[in-house]
């Protein structure tokens, strides 16, 4: 009787709010779909507003289902894409205020092009929902969250990849609810909360039972993650104290030749002080170009830092380097350089390999005509790629540079012979650029992500913040808030045991998409003949 109720209920409700949206065409419909795409934005760091994803997927699925061709429902997600990635990626264009005078003229293209180019993932996934979907609320959420989980992974490797928020960071405010992502990675945790977030769609329709997953699957994320961290303790590793420095240089000072010694100075200084808890570091780590020249050219300040290093440690600082000999062609590389206390000289080096558009190398730069947006002329040299380093004193480590360590599966590599992988990860990172908008947190929210997909922990450094030790369960041990000068001392966790997502990889979202996508169609099917 209740069904029956809630049946009649829905579908009376289904069919006024259908009306509405009728009468809402044009660019008033546009613009709703264009700020339910803003909406979802909240539900990423610092806000996490998780609950806000709920209307911003309903709606939209909602009003796939009103309209009357494939080419409305692309342009209706279009919009919808549009609004979600201006307003969720608006912080990268603060980087064009860093040299105002030549970068400033971009930002309305910028913003243009995030909101065209990347709304076009979300665009696919609604025409693919439509026309597969037949009508069916249940059959187009299915379908929508196993496109949306498909493209989030074609968005991390497409034209060098930028995968960017995928949805399954929103669980970052959450220890509990990002383990799913040790089992399923960042990609299956998004198609859950797809799935989750529009649920109460098919209320319109009276399907209690499907609408009950809008909170099913919440409830069962935060359970698995309960359990999985029930007995799991934090164990650090034998002689090992790191101190991170972030001297909060602002971006517009950091490469200014007139401040250089100072700067450095003074994060020597910062290396060098006093011990928290008693408890001397053993290893010193600063950001990425935190020695904004050919740091390895220059001996005496190699010899400086050396002599700021703790005994029989490290300091491990991010700069550029040079590639190039005296008569090749000009090659640099954005760099991580290992100090040796002892030795006085550089040690080791990484050189970064997944460089960022516009910020280290001009894509298609026969055609366009600009440079890039950082300090210095030219392109940065890719490195040959991910690495495990060994280092004195330390366990095996995988070194990641800016935004490296936003590519799910990308952040460390098991030896080809042995089958050893490192045993934690380091971030070297300037997000200086962004200032103190959301970009900083969400790179952070970003990182334990991959904490947590590998079972590895992770030592992230920058500049401004935020900077920080997270173990493998992508637990924050400590860290040091955005827009602050300080030092952060403290142990480096151990490695958990390999997770099911690090072992067996995408084959786990992508199986799981390609089987809600076939059960989205059979439910369409089953749904025009009638059938339960």
């Amino acid at each position: 009787m209740a069904d029956e109720i809630s049946g009649k209920l829905g579908k009376n409700t289904f069919v006024k709010t259908a009306s509405v949206l009728e009468r809402l065409s044009g660019w008033r419909l546009y613009l709703l779909m264009f700020f339910s795409g803003v909406l979802a934005v909240f539900a990423f760091a610092p806000l996490h507003l998780v609950f806000l994803l709920y209307p911003a997927f309903s709606i939209l699925i909602f009003v796939l289902l009103a309209q009357k061709s494939f080419k409305r429902a692309f342009i209706i997600g279009w919009w919808w894409g549009g609004g979600y990635f201006a307003a969720g990626l608006y912080w990268v264009t603060m980087a064009l205020l860093v040299d105002a005078e030549s970068f400033a003229w971009l930002i309305p293209f910028a913003i243009f092009g995030f909101a065209v180019g990347f709304g076009l993932f979300v665009a696919i996934a609604a025409g693919l929902s439509y026309k597969f979907a037949k009508n069916s609320p249940a059959s187009a959420v299915l379908l929508f969250a196993a496109s949306w989980a498909v493209l989030e992974w074609v968005r991390s490797w497409l034209l060098t990849g930028f995968p960017w928020n995928l949805l399954g960071s929103v669980w970052a405010f959450s220890d509990n609810a990002l383990q799913g992502a040790a089992f399923i990675g960042t990609y299956g945790l998004g198609l859950l909360t797809v799935i989750a977030a529009s649920a109460p769609v098919v209320l319109f329709r009276g399907k209690i039972k499907f609408a009950i997953l809008g909170i099913l699957i919440p409830a069962t994320l935060f359970a698995v993650g309960a359990v999985r961290l029930a007995d799991a303790q934090t164990e650090n590793v034998d002689g090992v104290r790191l101190r991170l420095v972030q001297p909060n240089i602002p971006q517009r000072d950091k490469w200014n030749r007139d401040l250089l010694q100072s700067h450095l100075l003074s994060q020597i200084e910062m290396g060098a002080g006093e011990a928290a808890n008693g408890k001397a570091p053993t290893h010193i780590i600063w950001g990425e170009t935190q020695a904004p020249f050919f740091l390895a050219e220059h001996q005496p300040w190699i010899e400086k830092i050396a002599s700021q290093t703790p005994g029989g440690g490290l300091s491990i600082i991010g700069a550029p380097r040079r590639l190039s000999g005296d008569n090749e062609p000009f090659s640099v590389a954005n760099s991580m350089l290992v100090i040796d206390a002892d030795q006085a000289r550089i040690t080791n080096t990484y050189d970064k390999f997944h460089l960022v558009p516009f910020g280290e190398y001009v894509p298609l730069s026969d055609i366009l005509p600009m440079e890039k947006i950082t300090s210095g002329t030219g392109a940065f040299t890719p490195g040959p790629g991910i690495t495990t380093m060994n280092l004195k004193g330390l366990p095996p480590v995988s070194p990641l540079i800016c935004y490296e360590v936003i590519f799910p599966l990308a952040v460390a590599k098991s030896d080809p012979v042995s089958g050893a992988r490192p045993k934690w990860l380091l971030n070297l990172t300037n997000d200086a650029w962004y200032g103190k908008t959301q970009g900083p947190h969400q790179h952070f929210a970003l990182s334990r992500m991959r904490a947590v997909e590998e079972g590895l922990p992770l030592v992230r450094v920058a500049n401004s913040g935020i900077s920080g030790v997270v173990d493998g369960y992508g637990r924050v041990v400590a860290k040091a808030p955005l827009g602050a000068r300080a030092i952060v001392d403290a142990d480096l966790p151990k490695e958990i045991a390999q997770t099911v997502y690090s072992s067996i990889g995408n084959a786990i979202p992508l199986g799981l998409a390609i089987f809600l996508a076939i059960g989205g169609i059979v439910v369409a099917k089953c749904e025009r003949k009638k059938c339960e």
